[in-house]
């Protein structure tokens, strides 16, 4: 009976002789595992049946040695210690990039170009060669070969009106401009004047346009007896008063005041000048003696 505590089991080179694969059992506190023997070696046909008997001992609670892996480690390590060999791999990293992209874009580049060689020959060779020839030959009649299909024929007449169509509008259109004749605008009128007049004799009875409008005529009747015309009416002009102060509010009149304002009336009203007043002239200076 062999207990199965503290055992460990990994892979053993098989003899000189021997090419069987080969694992051994060992203990990890350094004891004996069987008898005088540190470790026990297995041995089987195939590599299948070392398999089979690894997952065996691996139920049983016996597992692989890791020592493996921490010299793994360990390596990792001591090779990324070194700054030098770190960047030589790098170096050779960016290399072997570089170059896998340009294999990448060539292949994309030449492939679809080697596809569409390969097509343009094969149809070159069919057609040249005579097969398509024979197939046609073979496969239809030679007299409807060249015949119009309807929908063809349709298209064709579809495409006879249209031009028809086109070719009437445009002679349409050409003998409407030989045969039509145009005139300019006359020149604008200039009523400058008209508004000057109308400043000059100021504010008038005109319409919108700066026309006088005409008289609304009566409207007829037997029992209405027609008036004397109205005589016309003279535009005064408003008296053009520079330098005059504005006027006084009026005080309240006094008990006495009907008969002031009945004296007052009684005088005549001062006419109002309508030539500005003069501006007196500079006086003289005299001259310096000399």
């Amino acid at each position: 009976m062999l207990p199965v505590d503290n055992l460990k089991l990994r892979d053993a080179e098989s003899g000189i002789l021997s090419r069987r694969p080969t694992f051994a059992l060992f203990s990890s506190e350094n004891r004996n595992v069987y008898k005088d023997y540190k470790q026990l070696e297995l041995s089987a046909e195939s590599q299948e049946e070392i398999d089979s008997w690894k997952a065996s001992f691996l139920r049983a609670g016996v597992y692989p040695e890791k020592t493996q892996e921490k010299d793994d480690e360990t390596k990792d390590e001591n090779i990324s210690m070194d700054p030098q060999l770190e960047r030589q791999v790098e170096t050779i990293r960016n290399l072997v990039d570089s170059y896998i992209k340009l294999i990448y874009k060539t292949q994309r580049d030449l492939v679809p170009k080697t596809i569409m060689h390969l097509i343009v020959n094969d149809i070159k060779e069919f057609i040249s060669g005579g097969e398509m020839l024979a197939q046609l030959y073979s496969a239809a009649d030679q007299n409807t070969l060249m015949e119009e299909s309807a929908e063809e024929g349709i298209r064709r007449e579809e495409i006879l009106r249209m031009y028809h169509a086109t070719k009437d509008a445009l002679n349409i259109i050409g003998d409407v401009t030989t045969t039509t004749v145009t005139t300019p605008l006359p020149p604008p009128v200039d009523s400058d004047w008209l508004r000057a007049e109308r400043a000059e004799n100021g504010p008038s009875r005109s319409g919108k346009n700066g026309f006088m409008k005409p008289p609304r005529p009566s409207s007829p009747g037997p029992s209405r007896p027609r008036g004397p015309p109205m005589p016309p009416t003279r535009p005064v002009a408003n008296p053009s008063i520079p330098s005059r102060p504005a006027p006084k509010v009026p005080s309240r009149p006094a008990p006495d005041a009907p008969q002031a304002a009945m004296h007052m009336s009684a005088q005549p009203l001062r006419p109002i000048p309508s030539i500005p007043p003069r501006i007196p002239d500079r006086p003289s200076v005299p001259q310096r003696p000399t």
